[in-house]
């Protein structure tokens, strides 16, 4: 005979807690790695900075490169911490639904004209 002392917890939820703090630093981490190469770019250009010299600083292949990936890096650290609090803070289903739905949109738009801004400089 089984003996059963108390009932067995349940974890209920998506369980992607680690994993979203871990994306949430690793993406924090890259773009202030990203910023400081930016700022030594700046620091050791030398003469006043102007459009010339801002363009030519994200001119280069590696650089549009290195700035495609922060931009994705940056999307999905934005995604991660916007369903957070969604998640957390908006209970109704289908306004949370409508407010992630609006948030990917939005962020694909930045995407689409963050890249289009990028590649014409």
């Amino acid at each position: 005979m089984a003996v059963n002392y108390g009932s067995k917890r349940v974890v209920t939820g998506a369980h992607y807690g680690l994993r979203d703090w871990l994306a949430q630093r690793a993406t924090g981490l890259l773009m202030a790695l990203f910023t400081l190469v930016v700022l030594a770019q700046v620091v050791f250009t030398k003469g006043p900075i102007g459009y010339d010299k801002w363009s030519g600083i994200f001119s280069a292949q590696w650089m549009k490169t290195l700035t495609f990936a922060i931009i994705i890096a940056l999307l999905y650290h934005v995604w991660v911490g916007m369903r957070e609090i969604f998640m957390d803070y908006v209970k109704p289903v289908g306004v949370r639904l409508a407010l992630q739905i609006f948030s990917i949109v939005w962020l694909v738009g930045c995407a689409g004209w963050a890249i289009q801004v990028l590649w014409r400089l």
